[in-house]
Formats: C-alpha cells, structure tokens, sequence
C-alpha cells in the first residue's frame, strides 16, 4: 500500500485504529474529524481540579483488542475491586469475586442478598464462558440476558437484585432484554482482567491511539465535517468544508447516523440506548464504605449505580474532596432536570447511610447522554454490516460492524484496516 493515500472520517477509537495500522503499512492516511478533538464517544473534561469523563466509563483490560492496541502501562491504570456493594435502605453488602479478591470471600459467603446455589451457579457460569473464545459466543444461538439466566436456573433475586443493576449499568438496560452474547463475553473479560480507568481520565485512550497513528505518519485534522463523499472502484472523493479530497480509499468512522448518513447503508443499526450521568462532590472522610467497589442500587433503579471514583482514582479530584458518580437508565431519564435527579441521588445515599445526612453532596456536572451505546437486542449482531458494505472504495470502522464497546470499536479499526491491505494494490 505504499504511496496509497486513505481518509478516514472521524478519529474516535475505530477510526484511529485504523489509521495507525493503515499508516504503518506504509499508506498516507488523512483523519478528518468534525470535532476539536479526538475520542468519539469517550471523552474527559477537566471543571474546578476535577476530571470527568462524558458518563461513566470504564476500560476492561482483558479485551484482546485492549492488550493489542493499547500500552497499558503508559495509562496508568486505577483499578476497582473485583466485585460490587449491593446498596438497599439501612444495608450494605458485598459480593465479589473470591477467586480474585481473597480479602472478600468471608463478606461474599454471607451476603444475604445472593443464596449458596446462585453462588455455585455463577462458578459454573464462569467455567463454562471460559472454554469459549469470542468469535464461539458470538456466532451461538441468542436470547436475552434474563431468559439465559433463567435458563441456568439463577434465582430471580439473584437477578434483580445484582445482575439487573451490575448489568444494567453495562448494557445500559436494567430490564436485560439485551443479547446475552454480551453478557457471556463481558463476564468472560471481567472474570479475567481488570476494570480500570486512566489516571488521567478515559480520554487518555484515543489520545494515546492519536499520538501512535502520528508516530505512524497520519495526519489527523480536527474541526472539520465531512459533507458528502462519493466512492466507486477506482477511489474515492470526500467533500468537507474546505476542499474535495481524493482518495484511493475512504474509511468511515463516525457514529452509526452519520456513517449512514455518508454511506446510504441501511444495515447500521441507529436505535439508541442512552444514559445520565451526574457527578458529585463530598468533603474527603464522608464515611462512604464501599472501597473501590460501585455501588449497586438493589432496591430502585434511580439511580442504578454509585460509584466512588476518586477513591478508585485519587486523581479524579483536587485534595480535600471526594468526587462520585451516579448514572441514571431509561429514556424518561433525559427529560428529567439535573435538580431532580440530583435529589435522587442525594436520598438514595441517605437511605443507604441512614447515620448521616448528605447536606454536604455538591452537584458538580451532569451529562445527557442520548446515544451510549446502539441498541443490541437477541440477534441483533447476525445483521450488523461488514466493513465492505459501502459501495466501492469505502469501509465501515465502529463497534457497529462488531458489537458495541471499546473493544469492538478498537477490533474494527483493525478489520477495516484489513481489508483495505488486501483490497488496495501491493
């Protein structure tokens, strides 16, 4: 591919994947991006000393595509304890993972939110995901979360009252109507890795894949919408603002709407599950118990989760304070004010704590979140589209043609950038 010259539109993790591997294969690779900075989705704002990331955020470090891409090290990792606090008026329990957190497996024997049997059955359910790799879980026969579990024979208060929120907060679905592949293979990944977040912030990932596709020689230009392209056998022409730009081949890397959008392909799923989230501010020493654990709201779902970020991450927050974060499910949720839900949030914890008052909790931002995440119900990854689906020269790259998360943004770029290698001319 050397000499090639390839656009990808949009730098968020897909699209910098796969200009880093387009570039180092030799190809002069151009990334235009409508933003002023680079990460998609994944995104960290500093306010007042405090880093917060756009919604709650957290990197798996076992996802094979997280090992490849990314130097670890380099991040600097803060890690959670394996395992949750399942929070409910005037009780406060721990369970986690006693093959991982030995300090715990007293706590997690007696927690009486979850029986012995339920307790097996995990075991069982963490033996059996692991003989499986992805590809086997993801191309096996679907159904939901809760009809699985179901199956398996877990009780329904082990399922409400720790796979719906623990769950909920990843698929963004508290109801687990969500394809149980992502359940399998999310539980594979955190049975095995860690569940981190960067020192500095999740934003620390796309800025690390920029600065490689740049060590590469890729050149990334930010500000800059892409207002139409038009692609055949022989290249490709992406017209942004400024110019027309030609090229021999044109990688699309925006969100699922705008991919369409550019690329007319129908199968790009564009329903949307989203989420709000607030962050907080308490007085260093609030009395908050959890560790570096989150917090799990066993009894309502607003909010589903709690999660004590500077604790996990001291460098979230200037000292003297504590930052944590709440995330709230369900569209009804984004018309509800920040007031509102900040008053959930500020009862929910005194309910929780009931030996002291939350006079002190500060609201410190919230974030509407309308699209987290596109929506994965049971098979809904048997017809997502493949990186070829645009008509000539134009690939697809995001967890849309995969299935959605970090690594299924990451494993795109690279699959994209595949496929441009063996279609383009040595």
């Amino acid at each position: 591919m050397d000499d090639s010259h390839i656009v990808v539109v949009g730098a968020g993790l897909a699209g910098l994947v796969a200009a880093r591997h387009l570039a180092a294969d030799g190809a002069d690779v151009t990334v235009v991006e409508r933003r002023d900075e680079v990460g998609g989705r994944v995104r960290t704002r500093t306010k007042d000393g405090f880093t917060l990331d756009r919604g709650f955020q957290v990197l798996l470090t076992d996802y094979p595509s997280v090992r490849r891409e990314l130097d670890l090290d380099a991040l600097d990792l803060r890690r959670f304890t394996p395992g949750a606090t399942l929070c409910r008026p005037s009780r406060r329990s721990v369970l986690s993972d006693p093959l991982r957190d030995i300090e715990s497996v007293v706590d997690s024997l007696r927690n009486p939110e979850i029986t012995t049997s339920d307790k097996l059955r995990t075991l069982a359910l963490r033996q059996d995901v692991s003989t499986r790799d992805e590809a086997e879980i993801f191309d096996g026969p679907d159904r939901s979360i809760r009809a699985h579990l179901r199956d398996w024979g877990f009780s329904e208060d082990y399922i409400e009252h720790f796979v719906a929120p623990f769950y909920g907060g990843i698929t963004l679905d508290r109801s687990l109507s969500t394809s149980k592949r992502v359940f399998e293979y999310t539980f594979k990944m955190l049975s095995t890795g860690s569940t981190a977040v960067p020192a500095a912030g999740m934003q620390a990932i796309p800025e690390q894949l920029a600065d490689s596709a740049r060590d590469e020689g890729a050149t990334i230009r930010l500000g800059e919408r892409v207002e139409s392209l038009q692609s055949d056998a022989g290249g490709a022409v992406v017209t942004t603002g400024r110019e027309s730009i030609e090229a021999d081949a044109l990688v699309v890397a925006t969100d699922p709407k705008e991919a369409r959008r550019l690329t007319g392909v129908e199968s790009i799923p564009t329903d949307a599950r989203g989420c709000v989230t607030q962050y907080y501010t308490l007085p260093t020493d609030s009395g908050l118990d959890a560790g570096k654990r989150i917090m799990l709201n066993v009894a309502d779902p607003d909010p589903n989760t709690i999660v004590p970020l500077s604790t996990v991450a001291p460098e979230y927050a200037p000292g003297g304070t504590e930052l944590l974060n709440a995330t709230f499910l369900g569209p009804a949720v984004q018309d509800e004010s920040e007031d509102a839900l900040f008053e959930k949030t500020r009862r929910t914890l005194e309910a929780w704590y009931p030996e002291r008052y939350f006079d002190d909790l500060e609201l410190l931002h919230t974030d509407y979140v309308s699209f987290a995440q596109f929506s994965q119900p049971p098979g809904v990854h048997d017809s997502l589209p493949d990186a070829r689906d645009p008509n000539g020269r134009t690939y697809l790259a995001g967890d849309y043609t995969t299935w959605s998360s970090i690594h299924g943004a990451m494993r795109s770029g690279r699959e994209a950038a595949d496929a441009i290698r063996r279609d383009l001319p040595n």
